[in-house]
């Protein structure tokens, strides 16, 4: 699930669906959000800021951050086992801030449909997530995260097997 997503809503309009959150970054609009990319999301660190992160998780044991390119999203019903997940789900959850996502169908003639979804009235919204602070041996720390998935509900299970 949720390998695109989108957030254009404006600066302002994310401020009163998101009121009482302290945006920190300048909002760009973005149509094609792709994995590895800074997006904005609300840590549970009690600081009530909208910040960056970087998408696909880097848990703080890696070697290497580009094992975050396969940590994009993260199933919820097995976050407490996965050695990859299990701190970030006891202590670093997040929101993260979109307003519209992309699944690809599977199509019975072979080949996928990309189908893009959003709320009736297309405000913005929250993705759950988890949050992780990867400190390499030289440079700044990289903060990331992943989008928590489930299975799907009846709207979506026509698209995709999870949301």
């Amino acid at each position: 699930m949720c390998g695109r997503f989108t957030l254009h809503t404006s600066r302002s309009d994310l401020q009163l669906a998101f009121e009482g959150f302290v945006f920190t970054d300048e909002v760009e609009p973005r149509y094609n959000i792709a994995p590895t990319l800074d997006i904005l999301v609300v840590a549970n660190d009690g600081k009530r800021e909208v910040r960056q992160a970087r998408w696909g998780l880097i848990p703080g044991w890696a070697k290497d951050p580009r094992v975050g390119s396969r940590m994009i999203n993260a199933r919820s019903e097995t976050l407490a086992q996965k050695p990859a997940f299990r701190e970030a789900y006891r202590n670093r959850r997040c929101l993260v801030i979109a307003d519209g996502f992309y699944e690809w169908r599977k199509e019975p003639e072979g080949g996928k449909t990309p189908i893009y979804i959003q709320l009736r009235d297309g405000r913005p919204f929250a993705f759950a997530g988890l949050w992780a602070r990867w400190r390499p041996e030289s440079g700044e720390p990289v903060t990331s995260c992943t989008i928590v998935t489930t299975a799907p509900n009846d709207l979506m299970a026509t698209i995709h097997n999870r949301m």
